[in-house]
């Protein structure tokens, strides 16, 4: 699944070049867009088709406007931001496959862009419906995977289209399976994975899978508690996955069977209500008193992670250590970020909440690398098939 061609394999000049980007943008009520990052790491991939001589066709969902037409869902606000990052005019396309479509791409020449109007305006996006993906590939002649965000899902622009069309990954797509494909299935050891998040059920799979991969496992957050649970401790009011506490236990034994080391909280920062100003204090792990719920990692379990961290040669991260939208209780997620930003590791950052948490702090660029796709990332290390990757062709 690593070994894919990208567009540096393949000769792009003078060539028409459908680029599935993720411009799945954040926007007000005015309809303008409230952070850029998304277009920004395009750009790399998106300037060397137009450096190398290509006629560009970009294209993107935005939003769930659930296969029908709606304003509210358009790609405008993301061509204007284009025209003035690339400084040429990116034109908006009316439709995806229909007359205004056809008409840019027999137009555009190279060393110039046009975008599509938003693919999840027709329901048989989502559906990888294979006519509108023929309709869409029809449109260039090579197709470019960039959209790292939608790659575990197989929609027409994501995986049916490369059934039609030279099929490579773009820059952004590239440096994501180089670093989690290493981290995954060659990392430089020690490897340790640090998970958190809320609940156990979204992480089963990751689990499984790093177990048989690293050398020590991390886990903190609200899925933590389970595990303390499991082996007889108390949790007072924390959060708890009771259907999950068999499940738990298998994976503690598992991770002893393979001589990894897991690491659970030994203390926690609790607080009385699920409130920023809530009284709080430390409880040791097991040691939760009923009407107490732990919040976040406590002092000495962020002194144990740290270490971890430092004696690493490979970190990847995925879930924040506690409710980090909450001041008094984002001190743990902090010191795992500023542990990582310190580390000589490779340090990966596995999409979502984790990533949020990096740029927040300001620490996203002492990272080795941020994974731009929050549920594909975390498909990738639970080691399953990514549709969206597999569809590319192979080096």
């Amino acid at each position: 699944m690593f070994n894919k061609k990208t567009i540096e394999d393949i000769d792009v000049s003078g060539k028409k070049v459908l680029v599935r980007c993720d411009f799945n943008v954040p926007l007000n009520e005015s309809n303008v867009i409230t952070d850029e990052t998304r277009i920004d790491a395009a750009l790399p991939t998106i300037k060397y088709l137009l450096g190398h001589g290509s006629a560009v066709i970009l294209c993107s969902h935005l939003g769930r406007p659930k296969g029908a037409f709606n304003m509210k869902y358009s790609l405008a606000p993301v061509a204007k931001s284009l025209s003035e990052k690339l400084g040429l005019e990116v034109k908006l396309a009316k439709d995806v496959i229909g007359e205004d479509a056809k008409k840019l791409a027999s137009e555009v020449k190279p060393g110039e862009a046009i975008l599509l109007e938003n693919v999840r305006f027709h329901a048989e996006e989502e559906l990888n419906d294979p006519a509108f993906a023929k309709a869409l590939a029809s449109l260039a002649e090579i197709y470019v995977s960039d959209a790292f965000g939608t790659v575990h899902r197989a929609h027409a622009s994501t995986a049916g289209v490369a059934d039609y069309l030279p099929a490579v990954a773009g820059f952004l797509i590239g440096k994501e399976l180089n670093f989690l494909g290493n981290a995954v299935s060659n990392p430089e050891r020690p490897f340790v994975a640090i998970l958190g998040g809320a609940k156990v059920k979204d992480k089963i799979g990751v689990i499984t899978n790093l177990l048989e991969k690293v050398d020590t496992l991390l886990i903190g957050g609200g899925m933590a508690y389970t595990f303390m649970k499991a082996t007889g401790g108390e949790i007072g009011n924390s959060l708890l996955d009771a259907e999950r506490l068999g499940l738990a236990l298998e994976l503690l034994d598992k991770a002893k069977a393979k001589g990894v080391k897991l690491l659970l909280p030994v203390d926690n920062v609790c607080g009385k209500e699920f409130d920023n100003d809530t009284e709080r204090m430390i409880c040791l792990s097991g040691e939760i008193p009923e009407g107490w719920q732990g919040l976040d990692i406590g002092p000495k379990t962020i002194e144990l992670f740290a270490n971890e961290v430092k004696s690493a040669k490979t970190v990847v991260w995925n879930g924040p250590m506690g409710v980090f939208e909450m001041p008094n209780f984002a001190k743990g997620t902090l010191a795992i970020a500023n542990a990582m930003a310190e580390s000589d590791a490779t340090t990966i950052i596995g999409g979502g909440d984790s990533a949020a948490a990096v740029t927040q702090m300001g620490l996203a660029d002492k990272m080795s690398h941020i994974s731009t796709g929050g549920g594909a990332s975390l498909e990738f290390l639970e080691g399953q098939v990514l549709p969206g990757v597999a569809a590319l062709n192979d080096k």
